[in-house]
């Protein structure tokens, strides 16, 4: 997209969801740019918000990520599922955009996960041996992830039981109305 500001124009590198945002040609716009500069190339990357061109310049900080890539997921991803996506260690969702396979994705996920978790906040704890076990258990029975955690979560944290029976009483999560 080119901008023009005081009879010169820019050319600035948008997310393709920001053109679906303004109003059109012509319109006042105020963007929050970031200047990338290469030995070869002045580059210019425009953002509506500030939150955004963070992001971009913490996807810039993780290895591999070059500002194509970055600006290609942030036109692709909103800034929340980006968060949750890394909080939640979820690559999927961001190998769904071009140019992000796995190994960059978990990448991303390992460089900006703490950066993402707020302040004064622990990230998940760790489970337990026993506790992964009720949750293979779970799932190995026909359970989503997120279905056998809530009934892990369930269980009783003080009361000192055998994985089996542990297992038995998350599957009583699943019979309760």
């Amino acid at each position: 997209m080119v901008l023009r500001t005081g009879g010169v124009g820019f050319e600035v590198r948008v997310p393709l969801s920001l053109l679906a945002r303004i109003d059109g040609v012509g319109r006042p716009l105020e963007l929050f740019t970031h200047l990338h500069v290469r030995e070869n190339e002045l580059a210019l990357y425009g953002f509506l918000t500030q939150e955004d061109r963070s992001l971009f310049r913490l996807l810039l900080s993780v290895s591999g990520i070059g500002p194509k890539v970055a600006l290609a997921l942030l036109g692709t991803v909103s800034a929340d599922a980006l968060r949750q996506a890394v909080v939640q260690e979820e690559p999927g969702l961001l190998t769904r955009v071009p140019g992000i396979g796995p190994k960059t994705a978990k990448a991303i996920i390992f460089h900006l996960r703490d950066k993402f978790i707020p302040a004064g906040m622990q990230a998940a704890p760790l489970l337990s041996d026993a506790d992964a076990e009720v949750i293979a258990a779970l799932t190995g029975l026909g359970f989503s992830l997120v279905e056998a955690q809530g009934a892990l979560q369930s269980l009783p944290q003080n009361e000192d039981l055998s994985v089996e029976e542990r297992v038995r009483r998350a599957l009583t999560y699943f019979a309760a109305p």
